[in-house]
């Protein structure tokens, strides 16, 4: 069962996606790449020119992907090694990825850390990452030249690609965190790859290493010129910093939404019901869709209890049914946010009230049949003896004596009515039968 991606889904990556969604011309050059391109290029080329990782070959490692796969809730992706100095991992493809390490890495990481890259790589699956970061490799390495783009500003789509690239990093670093249980592994793997080889005959420093990157992140906020300086060299880089990775990772580890995953993923993987989740949408989305259908999808995300609330009050463009808010604690709240599970949701919904319902709400009560305005300008006996039929019982007339010429059109017709003091009413208003109705008529001076 796939775990829920908002468990670890870093909050700059969510932003940084809606932003590279937004750039103009993104849509297009999706369009076109998955017109030109398939996944078994990728494939074709691992099996060519690498080594497929399996229980034949290499199996320690591929005996360190099963158990993580089982953890992240994804299928299991080919795997494959690469001859290349640099110590690297990457993930691509689509609806079937794989993985790629390089000897460099291997040759760079004890083996105890090659899980942790292999559960980095996973967390990108289980994120939903690779069709985009294999979009934007090609994007960041020229490939996009070869696709007719017509007029597309590329630089726009490079720089978003970049900055997402690198902010999806973090998520996918949360990742191989919630499988460690710890972030330390993950630090380690930053140290590491920063410069630090597993033949490097000197112990880690790993606190000196975490004070550097606090320096660094005080570096760039407390120097304008500097995070200029940092934009400058890393506006293209598809990964972030080892040492802000580190800082990322720390961080995270240390902060209530981290132990509420642990928690949750614990529940998730034992079976038992969790106590907080990462909620699965927006409650914005939820507005306009059917009632009913909220409800199941709220008691589908474990909810006990939910309460509706019916708005029975005419709506403009707005569908029977249709919901209108959605809150928990009293409050809206966005995809990945932390949902008590003991919680009550409020969901409130339009839906008027049917004839049946309006009569017994009205019991006593009689409705009148026309509008005030559609009274005036009829014979005042006539309205008159209309409303004593529809069941009114305090129905009067009084002259209003406005009018010199006898031929005038308007003599005897209504001047004005009014229900209960009333004199604005709608056709179908309900009142009680004893209010005072007054028929005003026009008379002669």
């Amino acid at each position: 069962m796939p775990i829920n991606k908002n468990v670890f889904i870093h909050e700059d990556d969510k932003a940084a996606l809606k932003a590279l969604e937004a750039i103009p011309g993104f849509s297009k050059l999706v369009k076109l790449f998955m017109s030109v391109w398939s996944e078994k290029l990728i494939y074709i080329d691992n099996m060519a020119g690498r080594i497929r990782i399996s229980e034949k070959q290499l199996p320690e490692y591929y005996h360190m992907l099963l158990p993580i796969c089982e953890k992240l809730g994804i299928e299991v992706p080919d795997m494959f090694l690469e001859l290349s100095v640099q110590p690297n991992a990457y993930t691509s493809g689509d609806t079937h990825p794989c993985i790629v390490l390089t000897s460099g890495l291997i040759e760079t990481l004890p083996d105890e850390l090659i899980s942790t890259v292999i559960a980095h790589e996973c967390g990108h699956i289980a994120c939903h990452h690779v069709l985009y970061r294999t979009i934007g490799t090609m994007v960041l390495n020229g490939g996009i030249s070869a696709l007719q783009l017509g007029g597309l500003a590329i630089a726009p789509l490079r720089a978003a690609f970049s900055y997402w690239m690198r902010c999806s990093e973090f998520s996918a670093d949360r990742a191989a965190i919630l499988c460690d249980g710890t972030a330390d592994k993950m630090i380690e793997v930053c140290i590491r790859l920063a410069g630090f080889g597993k033949n490097i005959g000197h112990d880690m420093n790993m606190d000196a290493f975490m004070e550097q990157a606090q320096e660094y992140k005080k570096l760039m906020e407390d120097d304008s010129m500097n995070k200029a300086m940092e934009f400058l060299l890393y506006t293209f880089n598809s990964h972030p910093i080892n040492a802000v990775r580190a800082y990322e990772a720390k961080q995270w580890s240390t902060t209530e939404d981290f132990r509420k995953a642990i928690q949750y993923y614990s529940n998730t993987r034992s079976g038992m019901k969790a106590t907080d989740i990462p909620a699965p949408a927006d409650s914005n989305t939820l507005i306009g869709r059917n009632y009913e259908s909220v409800k199941r999808s709220l008691y589908a995300w474990g909810f006990s209890d939910v309460t509706m609330i019916r708005d029975t009050e005419p709506k403009v463009f707005t569908e029977e049914g249709a919901v209108l808010s959605v809150k928990v604690n009293g409050h809206g709240f966005e995809e990945g946010d932390w949902l008590a599970l003991d919680a009550v949701p409020e969901v409130t919904y339009y839906l008027p009230m049917s004839e049946e319902e309006i009569k017994r709400s009205h019991v006593g009560k009689i409705q009148v049949p026309y509008s005030a305005e559609d009274y005036t300008e009829r014979g005042y006996l006539e309205v008159q003896i209309e409303l004593l039929s529809a069941g009114f019982r305090n129905v009067s007339s009084e002259e209003v004596k406005d009018l010199e010429d006898r031929a005038d059109p308007a003599l005897d017709k209504v001047a004005e009515i009014t229900i209960d003091k009333i004199s604005g009413f709608n056709k179908g208003d309900w009142f009680d039968p004893n209010a005072e109705v007054k028929v005003y008529y026009h008379g002669l001076i």
